[in-house]
């Protein structure tokens, strides 16, 4: 897995300098063009990049603060199975996406199975921890990790949560 991450952020910096390669070339050219005609400035957002590759781009987070020590700084996917969670990650102001394909029926089982949660267990169930990383505890600092389905507070842990494929599930920390 750390693998494909390496080769995907060396592939999106290849893009990103190709962009700034394009976009050098296109000041260049308009240089050289007859002083009378001024030509349009060209910028990075002015290139050909992909869809994929902005949204890529977006929705990546910086390794600091509260994601100092996360394992994911962009949006991933994970898995191979019949049914799709999605689960949005809010630390501070950044947040990202995981798209998990199982065939578990918890959420909290599919997040185990890519091991992007992790917690203690106790008489309620799991008592989420850390996800992707991030560590959120109460008795050291009042932080923890809140769960929601579709925006509402859920009545249930993420261990004991059915996964339904419709709903967009989010563990948020929280302080």
């Amino acid at each position: 897995m750390k693998e494909t991450n390496k080769i995907l952020s060396l592939i999106l910096a290849l893009a990103i300098a190709l962009t700034l390669c394009v976009s050098i070339i296109g000041c260049d050219i308009a240089d050289t063009q007859n002083d009378e005609t001024e030509a349009p400035a060209t910028t990075v957002a002015d290139t050909t990049a992909s869809d994929e590759e902005t949204t890529e781009a977006a929705n990546t987070v910086e390794k600091a603060g509260l994601w100092e020590n996360a394992t994911y700084l962009k949006d991933m996917t994970f898995g191979e199975g019949s049914k799709t969670v999605t689960v949005e990650v809010k630390a501070g102001d950044d947040k990202i996406t995981f798209t998990v394909k199982t065939d578990k029926t918890k959420v909290g089982d599919a997040l185990i199975e890519h091991n992007l949660i992790d917690g203690d267990e106790s008489q309620y169930g799991l008592y989420v921890k850390k996800v992707n990383g991030i560590v959120a505890d109460y008795d050291i600092d009042q932080s923890y990790w809140a769960f929601y389905i579709n925006g509402e507070y859920a009545m249930s842990g993420v261990d004991t949560t059915d996964i339904d494929e419709s709903a967009v599930y989010k563990l948020e920390y929280t302080k």
